[in-house]
């Protein structure tokens, strides 16, 4: 079982106080991170095979975040390395909640210049699950080379799974983010969405405008409130959460990403019934790499997740 994720990897430096401005902080740790390679890591972290592809710059930046996914055991064929940009960079100020705000360096960055025939179908067909997100919809020629990827991954029968990361500063305007985030949806098998994200998109909390043909599930998000699973046949799957003095929360989700995908490549073709344990491991991952700075650093394993559920459940 292995699970590809496509798309953005790159640097976060995360303040180094909580509660100030990017502006405002004395510094800065650097991290490791991108949605989609958080979601790698997090798979490989948790013992499963994982594999990235994506684009980077060739440089130190580059260099280093391809290194770090090798030591988490990520497959990294699907990398390549641009010598027309830079690595992109975010620099991340938490509030005193633990929640984000960013400002990011893509002018253009690598990631945003990969093209069609940077990407190898190989490492798609060797994966038996394809995970994307919303950024590489933003520009070309990285729409393009994701586009042909999907359409790869959809003819070799993979299960999908998608989530639309709202960064409005990276978006020439609202109207062009709710417009790209929602063309992203038309190949997913799975939607994983926040509660942010969903009322974006649809003005409210009604999931059914999302529904695509392809699409078997919709998990909303509701940082530590929980999740809830919407399923085709419209029943739900609720669960609460965990509640964590949060210290970060960059990749929770990613996280919760990972542990659902996992949990439902075990059980496939009949994971439906197992859905309320696999919802609870998410949650519990989600909230355990709260715990953490950073993203990818932060990410548990699978033996810190059974322990912290155990704990819980006492």
């Amino acid at each position: 079982m292995s699970v590809l994720s496509f798309g953005e990897l790159l640097i976060d430096f995360v303040a180094l106080e909580m509660g100030v401005t990017v502006g405002d902080a004395s510094g800065f740790i650097k991290a490791p991170g991108g949605a989609p390679a958080n979601v790698a890591a997090a798979v490989a972290r948790l013992g499963y095979q994982s594999a990235f592809m994506g684009q980077v710059g060739d440089d130190p930046f580059g260099r280093h975040l391809a290194g770090v996914l090798a030591a988490e055991d990520v497959n990294i064929e699907g990398l390549s390395f641009s010598a027309e940009a830079r690595t992109a960079l975010a620099f991340v100020s938490n509030t005193a909640d633990g929640d984000r705000s960013f400002m990011f360096y893509r002018h253009p960055s690598a990631d945003m210049l990969m093209r069609p025939a940077d990407v190898k179908t190989s490492v798609i067909d060797a994966s038996d699950v394809f995970h994307y997100g919303s950024i590489t919809l933003i520009h070309e020629p990285a729409k393009s080379a994701l586009l042909m990827a999907l359409e790869h991954a959809v003819a070799g029968g993979k299960f999908i799974s998608y989530d639309p990361n709202l960064r409005l500063p990276l978006w020439e305007s609202a109207e062009a983010a709710k417009a790209g985030m929602l063309s992203g949806l038309d190949y997913a098998n799975l939607l994983k969405i926040s509660d942010e994200e969903l009322e974006f998109l649809t003005g409210g909390d009604d999931i059914a405008p999302l529904w695509r043909e392809r699409m078997e599930l919709i998990c909303v998000t509701y940082g530590p409130g929980g999740a809830l699973i919407h399923l085709r046949d419209g029943g739900t799957i609720k669960h609460d959460g965990y509640a964590v003095n949060a210290r970060d929360t960059t990749g929770a989700g990613d996280a919760f990403v990972a542990a659902m995908l996992i949990g439902i490549l075990e059980h496939r073709p009949d994971y439906a019934a197992r859905l309320p344990e696999i919802l609870d491991f998410a949650n519990a991952l989600g909230a355990l790499t709260c715990l953490k700075e950073g993203a990818i650093p932060a990410l548990p394993s699978m033996a810190e997740a059974r322990a912290f559920l155990a704990r819980r459940k006492g």
